[in-house]
């Protein structure tokens, strides 16, 4: 099945599930909170025309394209976004109709909150479906050609079938061979070999051609694209050994120059401004409410054992900063200059301290730390400077961690990858989940892992 006839489907199946939702928001508070019969024709009309706005800007801001690389709580954010331009659209409608007196706002706000609900249910059931059916073959989003060395076939495909994309056919790369030597000539393009290779996709009706150069075809790969352009299709150029490093590339203008942008700041400045406002905010709050919280953890700290009832560890941070990390003091002792990681039944954590680590209450002081600016409500989780250089040679992508401020909690902790990490395969597996926050960011992505951290019982694993 290919994903376009899905995405059709998935639109009208949307569309049907909001005007339900739309009317039945309506049919719901006429009958509960004004016990008074609706009319019928006006609301099923508004319902149908809900429907058709939220279709039309899906559509419109193209929501569905690339869904099989979208990650789920953007597809719920542009969801979201949908149905608040759709309603803002309905009521002017019934502004400049004149009807605005005569529509109910209770209703409005009730067909608000069923419509947003009734989206997000549908659009989570289409993302988890999808994801299972591409894994299973079941529906394929582009039918590739690959041209260029077979061994690099089978890296390829396992590359990108997670999106849904399937390899229909290899052909070798047309590169043109001496006749009386019979070594390649760089450069040049076999005009026959190129012209088969032509004449079988057109056959082939493929979405994509992919051409696979090794470095001594890279001279001739150009030429060879021009030939391709002839096709109506999309032609990609991959270096071979480079498919992870253009990963993550786009095309860029640096003045006048067009460049291949292989790396870039995570946030924009916009979302560095959206994420730190809520961070203030956030820990201004949390650090009110738990004031009480705050005197009682500092009280129980100084009955149990002498010292200091909070203690600084030096950690990266933002672009590999140094900053300094308060905690409620854990342990009997507070070594700040020698780094040796919790372990399971480790003697040096007293009473308290174990009680505070397996409910995360230590890291609550470091709400002072995000009004500081050193750190971020949510981000990865910031490692002793020790720890650090432990890992950072063995783990390539391991500084990438520090291009936004570390957090108090992370999408690694909330999916269990927290506590001691022993080995390299712990830490690689909490690094992938940290990289994968970064490249993911949304400030709903941050609000969902602030929700896990209270209420998903994997975000207290390994906390000892």
């Amino acid at each position: 099945m290919r994903l376009g006839a899905v995405v059709a489907k998935v639109h009208a199946a949307e569309f049907v599930a909001v005007a339900v939702a739309a009317y039945i928001s309506s049919l719901i508070y006429h009958n509960a909170a004004l016990r008074s019969p609706i009319n019928v024709n006006e609301y099923a009309s508004a319902a149908v025309y809900i429907a058709a706005l939220v279709s039309i800007i899906s559509a419109a801001f193209r929501q569905f394209v690339e869904v099989q690389r979208q990650p789920l709580h953007v597809l719920l954010w542009n969801g979201l976004g949908a149905v608040a331009l759709a309603f803002s659209f309905f009521v002017s409608t019934l502004f400049l109709l004149k009807f605005g007196e005569a529509y109910s706002r209770g209703t409005f706000l009730f067909q608000v909150v069923g419509v947003s609900s009734v989206v997000c249910a549908t659009r989570t059931v289409f993302y988890f479906w999808l994801q299972s059916a591409m894994q299973a073959g079941q529906v394929e989003a582009r039918r590739v050609v690959l041209i260029g060395d077979e061994k690099f076939r089978a890296q390829f495909s396992d590359l990108v079938k997670t999106a849904g994309v399937r390899s229909i056919a290899w052909l070798p790369f047309p590169i043109h061979r001496d006749a009386k030597t019979g070594h390649d000539d760089s450069g040049l393009v076999d005009t026959g070999v190129a012209r088969r290779t032509i004449e079988f996709c057109r056959t082939a009706h493929p979405d994509d051609i992919v051409i696979l150069t090794s470095q001594e075809e890279l001279a001739a790969a150009p030429e060879l694209a021009r030939r391709l352009s002839e096709l109506p299709v999309n032609v990609h150029m991959v270096p071979l050994g480079t498919v992870n490093f253009f990963g993550t590339s786009r095309i860029a203008e640096l003045g006048d120059l067009k460049t291949l942008q292989v790396s870039r700041p995570p946030l924009s400045g916009f979302d560095r401004a959206i994420k730190r406002a809520f961070d203030i905010v956030a820990a201004c709050v949390g650090i009110i409410l738990l004031a009480p919280l705050f005197v009682a953890v500092a009280i129980a700290i100084k009955l149990e054992t002498r010292g200091p009832v909070f203690y600084r560890q030096k950690r990266h941070g933002y672009n590999r900063a140094i900053i300094h990390v308060l905690k409620f003091r854990s342990m009997k002792c507070a070594a700040e200059d020698r780094f040796v990681q919790a372990t399971r039944g480790d003697a040096r954590v007293t009473h308290v301290g174990r009680l505070l680590r397996r409910t995360n209450i230590d890291e609550l002081p470091q709400l002072f730390n995000v009004l500081m600016g050193d750190m971020s409500i949510v981000g990865p989780r910031p490692h002793a400077t020790a720890h650090n250089e432990m890992f950072e040679g063995r783990i390539l992508p391991f500084a990438r961690r520090h291009n936004i401020k570390p957090g108090i909690t992370g999408w690694a902790q909330v999916n269990g990858h927290r506590g001691e990490t022993d080995t390299l395969d712990k830490m690689q597996r909490r690094v992938e989940h940290d990289l994968y926050y970064i490249d993911n960011w949304s400030l709903l992505l941050d609000l969902k892992i602030i929700l896990l951290t209270f209420f998903s019982r994997r975000t207290y694993l390994n906390a000892y």
